[in-house]
């Protein structure tokens, strides 16, 4: 026997259709449903609506009799599924997801006809990191927010020329992050929806890098001062990672070099801050970056076990920003002088002797941590250390 419902005088265009469904659900693909009804016009709503999802309607003595038709057909007919929700099914993130699956979330059907989005980064290989999901997850837990994870009421009191050389230090620490916040920035916009791990991973680091300038300028200004110089060549040293379009590359270039080294310059400043609250925003900031990095070390892990020979692009990279940057000063001298004095802590031949040996101290950690780096790349010894001493004057 048919599944027989009466939808009374509810006409389609007031929700019946919902009725009608529910009973369609009851049924397997090929059996029947009778419909009856009194709303005016239900007929010829209920024959558009059949149509438009492909089932088959007859009237036999006023009432309607619909075989149901598989989910695919009509309206769905042509679909596309775009891949399991759940990242750790095995082929559900596609290599390769169509234009056609625009801004769906990944699993959906894409209904036929639906328009096409282009986005530039559609390669899994190019944009992937397997623990992507696991990533974010830390990312997110290790939020903070300045106004509470930051004392900024703390009493200290600087002389003159050690506020001057945090201002100057806080002045190139947030040209830096410009950078750091415009490059992923650029990409998200790139990223294809379909890999929303990563996507949500591009995200949280844009909202790292603008916490991180927010808190460096509060510091700069928080005792009256101003922003003070950014140089020629810092500036061009920067703006090689915003000419590089290639996703992996800018990664290689950015996190793993870059941010890598920035690791170092936080912790150094964690450690020899004149002030409680330098000390702090250099201790919150310094995790952050190291997620960045984590993040760029393991797409860049995945993707050279998937093309070894992707190595001598990034070689070339660093050669190529090196021959770029060949002519620039490389590091503002006030900021280089401006680290000797906070780690030197006082204005005597001895204590200004112990923070250049500090801070040149502080360049080998820079060199053996990329060098470390390289390494676990999968760059071979002399490459590795010739590529780690390549790396941009300016640290970034």
């Amino acid at each position: 026997m048919p599944t027989i419902i009466d939808i009374e005088n509810l006409g389609l265009d007031a929700g019946a259709h919902l009725l009608i469904k529910h009973g369609m659900n009851k049924i397997p693909v090929g059996g029947e449903l009778l419909v009856s009804g009194s709303a005016p016009g239900w007929e010829a709503q209920l024959s558009a609506w059949c149509r438009a999802q492909g089932h088959t309607l007859t009237f036999v003595d006023g009432k309607a009799h619909i075989i149901r038709s598989d989910i695919h057909a009509g309206r769905w007919r042509g679909a596309t599924p775009t891949g399991h929700a759940d990242a750790q099914q095995h082929g559900a993130v596609h290599e390769h997801p169509l234009a056609s699956y625009g801004l769906a979330a990944r699993g959906a059907t894409v209904e036929a006809g639906t328009p096409e989005s282009a986005f530039r980064l559609n390669q899994k290989h190019e944009v992937w990191t397997d623990n992507a999901a696991e990533l974010y997850a830390q990312a997110v837990a290790a939020q903070w927010n300045p106004e509470q994870a930051i004392d900024w009421n703390a009493a200290f009191e600087l002389d003159d020329e050690v506020e001057d050389a945090v201002a100057q230090v806080m002045t190139y620490m947030i040209e830096n992050e410009n950078a750091a916040l415009v490059v992923p920035a650029r990409f998200l916009g790139q990223l294809h929806p379909h890999f929303r791990e990563v996507q949500a991973l591009l995200a949280i680091q844009v909202a790292d890098e603008a916490r991180h300038i927010e808190v460096f300028t509060r510091r700069l200004r928080l005792r009256g001062r101003e922003p003070m110089l950014s140089t020629a060549g810092g500036q061009a040293s920067l703006k090689t990672l915003l000419d590089e379009a290639d996703f992996s590359v800018a990664g290689f270039l950015l996190s793993v070099l870059g941010e890598g080294t920035f690791v170092s310059l936080l912790n150094f400043l964690h450690e020899h801050a004149p002030d409680p609250v330098t000390r702090q925003i250099a201790r919150l900031a310094a995790r952050d970056e190291a997620r960045h990095v984590a993040f760029g070390m393991e797409h860049l892990l995945r993707r050279l076990n998937l093309e070894p020979e992707f190595r001598t692009r990034l070689v070339h990279a660093v050669e190529a920003r090196n021959d770029a940057l060949s002519g620039t000063s490389g590091l503002n001298e006030e900021v280089y002088d401006a680290l000797i004095l906070l780690a030197a802590g006082a204005f005597t031949p001895s204590a200004i002797a112990t923070g250049y040996a500090r801070v040149q101290a502080l360049v080998t950690d820079m060199a053996e941590g990329r060098l470390g780096r390289l390494l676990r790349l999968g760059f071979e010894g002399k490459v590795a250390q010739r590529l780690a001493a390549l790396h941009t004057r300016n640290f970034m």
